[in-house]
């Protein structure tokens, strides 16, 4: 898979993209298995991880149970995601997976969506605002992730450690997972990430990774959750290929969202 949607595959600026949906090196399906897949990035170098410390990782199916994206809760009512994921599956088909660590089992909850929000002005990945929030029907039962100041750049300081986490590939073109997986990142400086991509944008994403490669989200990891402690600063948007040097993930940078999120995500309250 090439540049990570990680869900379709983009023709931006000489380079095919493949849009990551579901955050971290994540396999793709099939179209006809998995709406999102085109794009979709999984864990890749990565290791299993415990909901228990990350209650608020969750994923995103079709109305067939068909995972394609990754997704974060951000309230009791509320999931982000990717806005490439929201888009890539009609609304009453899809269903947000909670507190099921290995895919195989029934466990946790399955609720289906009744309201999307989609950033203002996103066309594809490559061009940001990469950002959609999912309202659920019902109540989510599972601790939300912590969401950045609105402008707060200390978390995405050169450097930093993050933990991206997803249901996807293993490899690029390998295997999906069936377990949840993590994977440490570092990020990366706004002027490196301009040099391996040019169509980045710093106010709108931000990117992570190791300038030789191997670790990385991969298809079916878009929408995912990149964090630092249990604050999110990413989702997973998309990249070149799963891993490669040189090429480190893009994500989009959530304390530009931080308002939109929060007003989406508040419970709704009926008279």
């Amino acid at each position: 898979m090439s540049v990570k949607s990680r869900r379709s595959l983009l023709l931006a600026s000489g380079a095919l993209l493949a849009v990551a949906a579901v955050a971290v090196p994540v396999v793709v399906g099939t179209a006809s298995a998995d709406p999102a897949s085109a794009n979709q990035p999984r864990i890749v170098g990565g290791d299993k991880a415990s909901l228990s410390d990350h209650p608020y990782a969750v994923y995103l199916t079709d109305s067939g149970g068909n995972q394609f994206c990754g997704a974060v809760i951000v309230s009791s009512t509320a999931v982000a995601t990717a806005a490439h994921c929201a888009k890539a599956v009609a609304k009453q088909d899809v269903r947000v997976v909670a507190g099921r660590e290995d895919k195989r089992t029934d466990v946790g909850q399955v609720l289906g969506v009744s309201k999307v929000w989609i950033g203002k002005g996103y066309s594809d990945p490559t061009q940001g605002d990469d950002i959609a929030v999912l309202t659920v029907r019902g109540q989510l039962d599972y601790r939300p992730a912590q969401l950045p100041k609105s402008g707060d750049t200390a978390a995405y300081r050169e450097g930093t450690q993050a933990t991206v986490l997803g249901w996807g590939r293993i490899a690029d073109g390998g295997d999906r997972s069936d377990y949840l997986r993590s994977a440490q990142v570092p990020v990366v400086s706004d002027n490196t990430c301009r040099s391996d991509y040019s169509v980045y944008d710093q106010k709108t994403m931000v990117c992570a990774g190791y300038e030789k490669g191997g670790i990385d989200a991969c298809q079916g990891d878009s929408g995912g959750p990149l964090v630092v402690g249990d604050t999110l600063i990413g989702i997973v948007s998309f990249g070149d290929g799963c891993g490669k040097p040189g090429k480190p993930g893009v994500y989009t940078r959530v304390s530009t969202y931080t308002a939109d999120i929060e007003a989406q995500a508040k419970p709704r309250v009926f008279g």
